[in-house]
């Protein structure tokens, strides 16, 4: 594996790679680099994915089951709002939100807040965090959406008349008949954001590159860096596989966890 080797796009490392051992993991050990992107991808993960697309789409659905917009006038536009998102493909959505985001009076962001008198905004330098987040629950939300709402569809109405017979409150309702029977599918999707926002790479890359500075500089733009930037593709290689030995980690034991539920 090349994570054992020292091996390089260029210098000696390139012309003549060499097996190094574990050197490259008691390197990363004791770089602080790589902790710093390990807890930006945590906080990157449980704001967006956690929070910005599973509880969110979950809230949402729940109000779109109870009051279907779709039987509205505007609903071919709404449908449509809906999942332009999914149908826009990351590196496009990602450029197109660079422009937006454009810290110039020209912004299209800057533009939408001038008539408030609040001046142009550095979106994705003093909030470059908030703005990459706040992008990928624009991407994920949709789905998330769709997900839950043909989820609280598919719970039987004689099983809430049942409950409602039972002097059970929407909230009760929501708290101890739907929500326990959608347990499943909401574990399922939990599992499958939360890996793909640790991953991901694209959206932040042509954002921001990482930056500024390593202000969003998640594991994948890390290892990226590390590979291609700084031509270590020994290094980054060891970087690359404790990330999938902690992706694996964490879903066998989400999955253990989580037996009963599923």
């Amino acid at each position: 594996m090349q994570s054992f080797t020292n091996r390089a796009l260029s210098g000696p490392g390139a012309q003549n790679p060499s097996f190094v051992g574990l050197a490259n993991y008691q390197r990363l050990l004791s770089d602080a680099g790589f902790f710093g992107s390990i807890g930006r991808t945590a906080v990157f993960t449980v704001t967006s994915a956690v929070i910005g697309q599973t509880l969110l789409g979950l809230g949402i659905a729940y109000l779109m089951a109870e009051r279907p917009l779709w039987k509205l006038r505007f609903a071919p536009v709404f449908a449509a709002l809906l999942i332009l998102p999914l149908a826009v493909p990351e590196t496009v959505a990602a450029l197109a939100w660079a422009s937006m985001a454009n810290g110039t009076e020209a912004g299209l962001l800057n533009r939408m807040i001038a008539p408030a008198g609040v001046g142009p905004v550095s979106w994705l330098q003093d909030h470059a965090m908030t703005t990459v987040i706040v992008v990928n629950v624009w991407r994920g939300l949709s789905f998330a959406m769709v997900l839950f709402l043909a989820a609280f569809e598919s719970v039987p109405s004689s099983v809430l008349e049942a409950s409602v017979v039972d002097g059970a409150t929407p909230w009760q309702q929501l708290r101890r008949v739907t929500l326990p029977m959608l347990r499943r599918q909401i574990l399922i999707f939990l599992l499958l954001t939360v890996v793909t926002t640790v991953g991901i790479f694209g959206l932040v890359y042509f954002l921001t590159r990482g930056g500024p500075g390593s202000a969003t500089e998640l594991i994948g733009i890390y290892i990226y860096a590390q590979a291609f930037q700084f031509f270590e593709i020994g290094y980054g290689s060891a970087a690359a596989v404790i990330l999938l030995i902690l992706l694996i980690a964490g879903g066998v034991y989400y999955v253990r966890l989580m037996r009963e539920e599923l």
